[in-house]
């Protein structure tokens, strides 16, 4: 009969492990997914952003020289992530492909003029910054005219904050559910010994003597659920890597280490903390409540 009794109980006692590392297992994969996501909406929003081009138009009266000196200029700009000339002849090319017939047989001559395809960085694509660097170059005499699609990056910015805006909400609130489900298992796990916390306590043990081998096996737990969950985000990175390499999703690998690394440290600290919290409710409660 003690020997059936002791089976049930140790079965009870690896399906309470099971459960905790389950739980941790799937809230940190799911997290992790997030963290990789946030990083990657941000890398897509500049990327996306890089792409708008403010095309600068120099007059017919500048020579070589002044193209040159304009090209040396922006090459040691902070602002620009790429630049390209692009000569009138080949502006020209480009609109014959594009309408399908050669305008200057008609026109006679090539009204288009030399300019420069400048890409900005991220962080320049911005209604203030951009308009600073349009100032800016504004002042050189030969520039004829600069154009960008101003409400395009006006739409970006706006929709990036709002977008922004509810992936901190979705990540706080995804948060707060993992703590709850994390902390709700790890109490079912200390709640069946709670008898074995208030015997020890009774015989004269010290509560950070009965709290310790909770919060060890706890940590333990935590970390083969996080190690699961790290394994886990590996294999999905790998697999999206593999399948959409323009995802750039392994690029950063200083950010990705970070990220499993704060995966890993979130699985120890909550189960260190709610242990903590739940062999203390335990250990402060009188014998006849404990039923």
């Amino acid at each position: 009969m003690a020997s059936n009794f002791d089976k049930f109980q140790k079965r009870r006692l690896i399906s309470s492990y099971f459960s905790v590392v389950l739980s941790v297992f799937l809230v940190l994969f799911l997290l992790g997914i997030l963290g990789f996501f946030i990083i990657n909406s941000k890398k897509l929003a500049d990327d996306f952003k890089e792409e708008i081009a403010m095309t600068v138009f120099f007059k017919n009266d500048a020579n070589d020289t002044i193209l040159k000196a304009f090209a040396k200029e922006l090459k040691m700009a902070p602002f620009q992530k790429s630049f390209v000339y692009v000569t009138k002849e080949q502006a020209a090319k480009e609109h014959t492909d594009i309408i399908g017939e050669d305008f200057m047989t008609f026109l006679g001559t090539n009204p288009l003029q030399n300019s420069y395809d400048i890409h900005l960085k991220a962080d320049y694509v911005i209604r203030d910054s951009i308009t600073k660097i349009e100032s800016r170059l504004r002042k050189n005499p030969m520039i004829a005219d600069i154009v960008y699609d101003k409400q395009l990056v006006n739409m970006v910015n706006d929709n990036i904050k709002k977008v922004s805006m509810w992936i901190l909400i979705i990540s706080g609130f995804l948060t707060f559910i993992a703590v709850l489900l994390i902390n709700s298992s790890l109490r079912l796990s200390i709640h069946s010994n709670r008898f074995i916390i208030k015997t020890m306590q009774m015989v004269g043990a010290t509560k950070s003597f009965i709290r310790k081998p909770f919060v060890m096996r706890s940590i333990k737990l935590g970390m083969i659920g996080a190690g699961l969950a790290i394994i886990a985000l590996i294999s999905v990175l790998i697999y999206v890597q593999t399948n959409f390499p323009d995802l750039g999703i392994l690029d950063d690998k200083l950010l990705v280490v970070i990220v499993l690394l704060l995966v890993f440290g979130i699985g120890v600290l909550i189960t260190w903390i709610s242990t903590y919290i739940a062999t203390q409710r335990f250990l402060n409660l009188r014998t006849d409540d404990l039923y």
